[in-house]
This record gives structure tokens, sequence and C-alpha cells, in this order.
């Protein structure tokens, strides 16, 4: 007889980021040492399932022993994030991943360029993250220990040697034209030389320490062989176009980083927690799991966990699109990002800073953004290879046209200079960068943002589209679509209800108020309104009791079966419900829904002509709504509630 106990990933191993870390296979492998039957991580991935036979242990000594076996784990495999200064191209992830990979005791270098980003694992027992610093600091690079930008110069200093470059160049060129000086020219051309190769060659150097030879050797040899020839002013142009085009290139990967950082923002840096009784501002970056804290109206959730006391609407478009808020009471999730509304809550503390779904969100456009385009990686492979080959080819024609048929050696230098110069890639390197801002650029220009080549390139090939629902195809925010007048007239029943949501900040409310504003509605004053968290409004316009609300507000009174027959009916359309009831009656019934965008329709279809085989939508909302709003656009297939993640792999699942 065997039994199993399921325990939350998180709390065995805090630092994995999901059961295909490696550390799950060696918790997995221990426990199994340790006299479990097995061990594995559940379907979805966010738990452990233990095997045991329940003769020899029973449940609490197994949650013993797989704590322990996680501590133990968690103890000697360290998993460190960190932030990386002084690269200054995609190659110098390449040349810190391949030097780390090499020191004893790192399982794991993963250098993300875009966000510049290093993720380690290492084992504890055989190195420590002070080694990796050092190693990374003979490597030329530097860990910031804190984020932050280090101002403009430092943002653009490689894009002002550039210009300094090529001002220096045209200056020794024009010197040099018109026979004003020589040596003037001369030392205007020297000093390009100096600006444009800076950073060049530092990445040449760095990329030799590595063992690797990079294209950045091969533009200072050809910019050294001109010189040798005495066409310093050729060495200056080919050492401009190149530190321009990287410069260029690496403007547009901060401002990538910038908007990853922006959406790093949308969670606050401090909470506050309960402990011991007592109320105290912390980081978030120090709450617990099993942590207390209170969200007040208005406020960010700081943390992913369960709501433990309260009853409020939770806008939670930041992180699912989720176009009307969502009603969260004890034991639903929220999620760090999203916005409470007019109710306090506590929240219990489900998953650490580093864990969350914003955290995760980040990660995603992270990865997303560090993807190379096809031409990319095809440039890179074929430098690795063309850069040796050319070197080498330079190097026979010095040396065997002596050898061989007594050729004088100034002869052969000259032309081996003259090959290696024209061998040159400066145009297959900047070519490929250029093309790929140029286009994005142009794209940015006409409203289409393009997070980089690889998205660029794929479409040209794509043969399906996924929309996201939430003001891509839909505006964005709730709007009355029915008002249904059981009693009295349309404009009556809207005149009681924006009456009192007028009063109120909720998105649903401002809807209404805004339709009433609309109709050219006169709206009375209303008195002791009070919100029923959860469920609506209720107070006194012109004497008279008006509730405005869900179906939940009205359960102590009766209510007509036309009324429920009516919910029923837009609920099933995929729409928002709200009853409006005058003293002891309900008089009617507004629905709301995020509506389609003007022209979102003629463009899908106009898709389709271009040879778009599939568009598909992807949204938070529910399976409902978002079938009516895809019905309504002419989408093919519809995914509703669905997390970041999910939307993700959906759309890995469309590329296979």
């Amino acid at each position: 007889m065997t039994s199993e106990l399921t325990i939350a990933l998180p709390l065995v191993l805090p630092e994995a980021s999901d059961a295909r870390d490696q550390c799950v296979e060696r918790l997995n492998e221990l426990l199994v040492v340790s006299g479990l039957e097995q061990a594995h991580a559940t379907p979805s991935g966010d738990a452990l399932c233990v095997h045991f036979d329940p003769t020899r242990l029973d449940a609490s000594e197994v949650r013993r022993i797989v704590q322990a076996a996680g501590a133990k784990i968690s103890g000697r495999y360290r998993h460190e994030t960190l932030r990386v200064d002084g690269m200054d191209c995609a190659t110098c992830a390449t040349v810190i991943e391949h030097a780390l990979r090499r020191l004893d005791g790192v399982l794991e270098a993963s250098v993300s360029f875009a966000t510049e980003r290093l993720r380690l694992e290492f084992d504890s027992e055989r190195t420590n993250r002070a080694a990796i610093v050092r190693r990374l600091g003979a490597l030329g690079y530097s860990v910031r220990e804190r984020d932050g930008h280090g101002g403009a110069l430092a943002q653009y200093r490689e894009l002002i040697l550039s210009l300094v470059s090529g001002v220096f160049l045209l200056a020794g060129w024009l010197l040099g034209r018109f026979e004003i000086s020589n040596w003037a020219s001369l030392g205007m051309l020297v000093s390009a030389y100096v600006a444009g190769g800076f950073f060049t060659l530092r990445d040449a150097a760095q990329s030799l320490r590595a063992g690797r030879f990079e294209i950045d050797l091969l533009m200072i040899v050809a910019a050294a062989g001109a010189a040798a020839l005495g066409e310093w002013a050729e060495g200056a142009l080919l050492l401009f176009l190149f530190s321009l085009g990287h410069a260029l290139e690496h403007l547009a990967m901060d401002r990538a980083r910038n908007a990853i950082e922006a959406l790093g923002e949308l969670s606050p840096k401090a909470a506050v927690v309960i402990r011991g009784g007592v109320q105290s501002e912390v980081s978030v970056e120090d709450l617990r799991r099993g942590d207390r804290i209170i969200v007040k109206p208005g406020e960010r959730m700081p943390a992913d966990g369960a709501v433990a006391q309260g009853l409020s609407a939770v806008n939670q478009a930041p992180v699912t699109g989720e176009s009307v808020p969502v009603e969260k009471s004890l034991g639903d999730p929220v999620f760090a990002g999203t916005i409470n509304g007019e109710g306090a809550l506590e929240i219990t503390v489900t998953k650490l800073a580093s864990e969350s779904t914003l955290a995760r969100m980040v990660t995603l456009v992270t990865e997303a953004q560090a993807e190379r385009s096809p031409t990319q990686q095809f440039v890179d492979r074929f430098e690795r290879i063309f850069v040796p080959v050319v070197l080498i080819g330079a190097a026979l024609l010095i040396a065997l046209p002596p050898l061989l048929i007594g050729a004088p050696l100034a002869e052969s230098f000259y032309r081996a200079m003259a090959v290696l110069v024209a061998a040159s890639p400066c145009a297959l390197a900047i070519a490929t960068p250029a093309a790929v801002l140029a286009a994005v650029a142009r794209a940015g220009q006409n409203g289409v943002l393009i997070k980089g080549g690889l998205h660029l390139e794929n479409l040209g090939a794509i043969r399906a589209i996924a929309f996201d629902k939430t003001g891509t195809l839909t505006h964005g925010k709730p709007r009355v679509t029915d008002v249904r007048a059981l009693s009295g007239s349309e404009a009556e029943v809207l005149r009681w209800a924006a009456a009192l949501e007028r009063r109120s900040a909720h998105p649903l409310a401002r809807a209404v108020v805004d339709e009433a504003t609309k109709r050219s509605l006169t709206l009375e004053e209303a008195t002791e309104v009070q919100a029923v968290v959860g469920k609506g409004l209720a107070g006194q316009v012109n004497g008279r009791e008006v509730r405005v609300g869900s179906l939940s507000m009205f359960e102590q009174r009766p209510l007509a079966g036309q009324a429920r027959s009516e919910v029923a009916r837009l609920q099933s359309e995929g729409k928002t419900t709200m009853l409006v009831g005058l003293d002891d009656a309900v008089v009617g019934v507004i629905a709301l829904a995020d509506t389609p965008r003007l022209g979102a329709a003629a463009v899908l279809s106009e898709l389709k002509t271009l040879g778009i085989a599939e568009n598909v939508m992807l949204s938070g909302d529910n399976e409902s709504v978002a079938k009516t709003i895809g019905a309504a656009v002419g989408i093919d297939a519809v995914h509703g509630n669905l997390m970041p993640e999910d939307k993700v792999r959906v759309i890995e699942e469309l590329v296979t």
C-alpha cells in the first residue's frame, strides 16, 4: 500500500523557478535515497508529489524528511541573478557564459545582453559568489550591486565616442584633401582611430582572453593594416562605421531594458505586514510566505497571495488583461501589481517577490528581448569561421610568397594588408542591426512596436497571428451595452443607477455615469450612500431607497422571474450585469461589456486577404466573454481564462 503527499514546491525549494530546475531532480534522487518510494513534480509543475509506505512513515515524518532534503539541496546549490556592467555587444554575453561555465563549481550561466542580467546556478561547496564576481572582473566586467542608471554620459558614451571619431575623420580628410597640413591631418585621423576603436579594442581583448576570435578583432587588425599601408582615412572610416553601428544597436537595447524595468515598477516596493500582532512597513523583498499583509483601497498588491479577510473588487488588467474588476473574497487568489478596489483586504502571502506572477511576466519579456533574428544568428556563426580564416589567410599571404617564389617581403605584406582591409566585414557587421533598427523605427512611427530582429523577420513568414483582447481588439474599459426596464422607462432606470454610481470610483460605476451623461440625463443628488462590499451600492435619492448591484445584493428581497431570466440572458452573452432596485422592487437591469474597437473586424478581414490563415485571440477574461468578442470581430479561435504564462504556452503550440 502506498500513500501520497503533495507539498508546494516553493516551500521545499524556494530558489527553484519551476519543476524544470535541476534542483528538483536532485531533490527527487535524495528523497529516494532517504527511504521514500518515489518523488516527482505534479503536472502543474508547482508542487512535489511524494509516494511513501504509510506502515513505515506517517505524513508528518515524510514532510520533515522532504523539508530537510530541500534545505540541504538549497544550501548547497545556489541560484543568483546579477546585474553585469560593461557589456557592449551580444558577443560579451557569449564570452561571459563561456568563461563562467569553465569555472569549477558553476553549473549553469545564462546571460541576457538585453537586460544585462546574469543568471547563475553554482555548487557552494566548490565555489562562491565572490569567486564568480572576481572572474567577471578579470574579464573586464563588473557587478552592479544596486540597480540604477549611470546618467546620460554613461548611457551615451559609446555613441559620443563614435560621433567624436566621425568629427575627427571628417576634419582629417578635409585637411588632407585640401593639402592644408599633412601632420594635422594625420593627427586628426589618429584621433579618429582612438575614439572609434576604443570599445572595439576592449571587446576584442575580452574575446581573446576567452579564447574566441570575434569580428571586433578583425576590425582592429584591418584598421591596423590600413594604417600600415598609409591609408589612415580608410582605417578610420572602418572604425567609425563599426562603432556607430554598435552604438545605435546598444541604444535600442537600452530602450528595451527600460521597458522591462518599467514593467517591474508595476509592483509596489513596500508592504504593510502584520507580525506578532504589530503592523509595520517592510520591503516587498523581505516578505515571507505566510505573512499577513494589509492592502488598502486603491493600492496595488505587493505580492501574490490569497485573501484572508475582506471583500473587494480587484482590477487585474495589468496582469491578466481582464477589462472588468474581479470580486475577491476569502480564499481567492490575488496577484502582485493588480489594483485593489474600494474594500480593504488582508492577504496571506503565498509567493516571494521573485516568484510572483508579475516577476514571471518580466522574465518572459526578458527572454523575448534576448532573442536574435535568424540573420543575426547566421552572422554570428559566420563570423566565428570567417574571422580566423581571414587572419590565417593574411598571414599566409605575408609568409608564403617570399618563401616559395622569393617575392619581396614588403610587397607581400602590402598585398596581405590590402586583402585584409578588403575582407573586413564592416558592412556585414553593421548592415543587419542597422536594417533591423530602421525597420523597427519605421514601424514605430506608424504605431507598431516590434521587440527585436527575430520578430521582425518572422513577420514575413507568419501564417497565424495571436491578439490580446483587452485594449487591442477592444477599448479596454467597460461600456453600457443594454438597459432593460422592468418597471418604468430605460431612462429612469439609468437615472436612478447613475445617481448612486457617480459617488463611486469603480470602473463599472464610471461606465454607468458616462452612459447617463451621453444620454443627457439630469441626475439627482444621492445621500447616505453606502458601499456593500462585493455586492454594490445603497443610498437615498429624492427620499427613496435605491440599490444597485449584483444578484447577491437582492437575495433578501423578492426577485421577479423576469429579472432573473433577463440577467441569465445577458450573462450568457458574456456581459456583466447589475440590478437596479427602487424601494422594495427591482425596476431594471443594466448590462456592461468591453466593446470591440471600431475597425477591428475590418483589420482582421484585411489580414485574411494578406495570407494570414488563422487569427487567434488570447484573453484573461472568462471564456464566454472572450468568445462573444471573438465572434463580433471575426476571430477564428478564442482562448480565455489565461494567465501570462498560459498565453506564452498557446503561442508556442501555434508555432509548433
